[in-house]
């Protein structure tokens, strides 16, 4: 049974026979001589919360940057909106792709890292992409950041500089300014990973109160009892395949004997 069959039984109801939102098809990549993917397939359906992890190495982030393209594949389909981004199948010759630009104004990403301008206050920080990439005026884009800000608790802290923010608010600054973009799927990348133990509960809980007003996300974690919590399918990989996949109650049901043997290990 090829794979993608595999994660059409896994999510069952959840897709409503509608065409994902984001579909990944015998997605490969290197770089340069050490193959990281190896033909993966993974559908996100609308709405849907995906949570993909494993140990480290194991490609999940890859997985997660070639949904943006940030890693481009070397082969394989991948759609986001039906529109073809990534290479292509060879059954599907001559079809139009989209371009690099606009897939990133669908897809929004929060990194490991916050990746802040250390210059800018948070307001600035959230303003910024808005005008660049959707061309608002200054005081629209302030005005814009500023709902972005209240979104994620930290309206108080606008006018507060990097430098001046716990990591946890950096963080949540970060997932403000991908929201304030309007995108139509979210990508987080462990995005708890380079917090303080006691910083985490705050970026989850933003985390969580995206996921309840139905935005569209996948996201790479550790963090197995959030996962649990949010994960409408769950994705065990290692190295650089999908292993086992499945919808809620996946963390006692799986079938793999790796599976098993990783979540006994972390949970």
């Amino acid at each position: 049974m090829r794979m993608n069959q595999i994660m059409e039984e896994a999510q069952g109801s959840s897709g409503g026979g509608q065409a994902p939102i984001v579909q990944l098809r015998g997605i490969n990549k290197s770089f340069d001589k050490n193959q990281v993917l190896f033909d993966i397939d993974l559908d996100v359906q609308r709405g849907q919360h995906v949570v993909i992890f494993g140990p480290s190495g194991s490609g999940k982030s890859t997985v997660l940057r070639s949904i943006n393209l940030l890693a481009k594949p070397d082969s394989g389909s991948l759609k986001v909106g039906g529109i073809e981004y990534g290479p292509g199948l060879p059954s599907e010759v001559g079809v139009t792709r989209g371009a690099g630009l606009a897939l990133r104004r669908k897809v929004g990403m929060v990194f490991q890292q916050f990746n802040l301008f250390p210059h800018l206050c948070a307001l600035d920080n959230v303003a910024l992409p808005l005008r660049k990439v959707h061309h608002l005026s200054k005081q629209q884009a302030r005005e814009k950041a500023a709902i972005a800000l209240r979104r994620v608790g930290l309206i108080d802290r606008a006018a507060h500089y990097p430098a001046e923010l716990s990591g946890g608010q950096q963080q949540r600054v970060a997932i403000a300014r991908a929201l304030a973009l309007d995108p139509e799927v979210m990508l987080f990348d462990e995005p708890t990973s380079a917090l303080d133990p006691e910083l985490v509960g705050e970026v989850l809980k933003t985390i969580r109160e995206v996921a309840e007003t139905g935005m569209t996300m996948v996201v790479v974690t550790h963090e197995l009892g959030f996962a649990k919590e949010v994960g409408d399918l769950n994705v065990f990989m290692e190295d650089g395949r999908i292993v086992e996949s499945g919808p809620r109650g996946f963390y006692e049901n799986c079938t793999s004997d790796r599976a098993k043997e990783f979540l006994k290990a972390v949970m």
